[in-house]
């Protein structure tokens, strides 16, 4: 009787899912995801063992339809890749921007002594390799 009330509750709880989601065609997609150069980021001198910082980094929204989104985060042992991601609406109306830097902020929590490095993206260079703006900072035990 349990077996068969579990297999009902997954049942009811499978159509709920699937009914609730909406399985329309790709082609009325109205943005999609661009990284964007960062400008800056600001970190203190040293991180202390298991303390929280917030690190702010600065972008400029090339356009009208630029939104952020969130960072991209890239962790490999003691390197973080970061890059600003943002939406970009399709549309006819979109401008292109000349504005001061945009500040986004993420918090970090340094787990390991050592020293972190911190690359930003900052787009492509000639060649179509991406280029990185590098921060690197000793962790201290306090």
């Amino acid at each position: 009787m349990k077996k068969l009330i579990s297999i009902l509750f997954l049942a009811i709880i499978a159509v709920t899912v699937f009914s609730s989601c909406e399985l329309g065609d790709d082609d009325n997609v109205n943005y999609h995801f661009e990284l964007i150069p960062t400008e800056s980021a600001v970190f203190p001198e040293s991180f202390v063992l298991g303390q929280t910082y917030t690190i702010k980094v600065y972008y400029k929204r090339p356009t009208s339809c630029h939104f952020f989104e969130g960072f991209y985060y890239e962790r490999d042992s003691n390197v973080r890749t970061i890059a600003v991601q943002t939406s970009v609406m399709h549309s006819d109306s979109c401008t292109e921007l000349d504005e001061e830097p945009v500040e986004a902020s993420f918090d970090f929590l340094p787990t390991s002594t050592g020293s972190y490095v911190f690359k930003f993206y900052q787009g492509k260079d000639q060649y179509g390799n991406n280029r990185f703006l590098e921060y690197e900072v000793p962790v201290v035990q306090q």
